[in-house]
């Protein structure tokens, strides 16, 4: 009996503690009010070594071939490295043929997945093919499909006499000096041993100006897991359905030690607020009025009119670059992220000091008079 006594009271226990701790852990949830969100794409995660493949080929097509004959079966070091190891693999690859400059943009482009649209564009065209089944890797020749290499010679004899293929912009030709010839459309998963055995082919028949070479990506098994963005100009937002009572005073006081608080900013749509108020002192309730007005404009987005779309890439490049350089990036980061309201900036700046140098005049004459 004592054993089968001393069992229950350690599971009494047990179940106590668990008891604890889980209603230690809903108060803790409860507490908490942070949101977690992840952005995924429409389509599945794209491979790293191909986005890697599309940044060297933004670079020159010449690149693009140099690292594809550098990396023909590098996805075998997939099945056996970490994703880590193989992701420093790559930019091993890469730096080959890159300054250190363009492997900080290539991993920033990594990190927020700037060509993975562009490898699932050419996923959708080899879908719209349709892909032969059961094929890892196949070629078109002038709308003619196979899978097998020793296919293409005979494919390639009536070639002419079928339609020539349209080709996108941001196809990838094998370098040759001809264009009137068949076009062979590659569509394989880069670094596999089933895409060598058909570059090295077709390669060579380009380099005898046989064909004109073209490689479109295709992955014969896309992954499982979720494509997720960055949240680059996404907003989360969320309301809150609770009825409240508020008392108005304390909403107004609240209102207005936010308004208090912006006024505090030095710059505002180009005016230092700060150093006009040193210069005219005795015009500092004008001034302020006037910055809140700013203020309170440039929260509202309205439509940008034709004429003031023009050059604003020009504009934006040219107010970033004649800032001092340690907040070059400062200003660069506010301006892509408030772009629609800094669209207007240069139209707003020019209107404000417009207005801003009558109302100045005007309350210096007024001045005058009385005195």
């Amino acid at each position: 009996m004592a054993p089968a006594k001393a069992t229950n009271v350690v599971q009494l226990l047990l179940g106590s503690t668990a008891l604890w701790l889980s209603q230690l852990g809903a108060g803790t949830v409860a507490a908490s009010k942070s949101v977690t969100a992840h952005l995924a794409a429409k389509w599945p995660e794209t491979l790293l070594l191909l986005e890697a493949s599309e940044f060297m080929a933004e670079e020159s097509n010449e690149k693009f071939w140099q690292f594809l004959e550098t990396v023909q079966e590098l996805a075998i070091y997939k099945q056996t490295e970490s994703d880590y190891s193989y992701y420093n693999l790559i930019l091993k690859k890469a730096g080959q043929f890159l300054d250190n400059l363009h492997i900080n943009l290539l991993k920033f482009a990594f990190s927020i997945r700037a060509y993975s649209p562009a490898i699932q564009m050419f996923q959708q065209i080899a879908a719209d093919e349709p892909p032969p089944d059961g094929c890892n890797a196949f070629v078109v020749i002038h709308k003619k499909h196979t899978c097998k290499i020793n296919e293409i010679k005979k494919l390639l004899k009536k070639a002419a006499s079928r339609t020539r293929p349209y080709l996108f912009k941001g196809d990838h030709k094998f370098p040759t000096n001809k264009e009137n010839l068949p076009v062979v459309i590659l569509y394989a998963e880069m670094g596999t041993r089933t895409f060598s055995a058909f570059h090295k082919v077709l390669s060579a028949k380009a380099q005898n100006e046989e064909i004109l070479y073209v490689l479109r990506h295709y992955i014969q098994k896309p992954s499982s897991r979720k494509m997720y963005l960055s949240g680059y100009g996404v907003e989360l937002a969320i309301k809150s359905t609770e009825y409240k009572a508020l008392d108005d005073t304390q909403v107004t006081t609240v209102t207005n030690t936010t308004v208090e608080d912006e006024t505090e900013a030095n710059e505002v749509q180009g005016f230092l607020f700060g150093k006009l108020k040193e210069i005219y002192s005795d015009l500092t309730d004008n001034l302020t009025a006037f910055q809140k007005y700013l203020i309170e404009s440039n929260k509202q987005m309205t439509p940008l009119k034709v004429w003031e779309l023009q050059d604003l890439s020009f504009q934006a490049a040219s107010q970033i670059m004649s800032t001092p350089v340690y907040d070059a990036i400062k200003l660069m980061k506010d301006i892509s992220q408030n772009f629609p309201i800094k669209a207007r900036l240069r139209m707003n700046i020019l209107i404000c000091l417009f207005q801003s140098t009558l109302n100045v005049r005007n309350l210096r004459s007024q001045h005058y008079n009385k005195t």
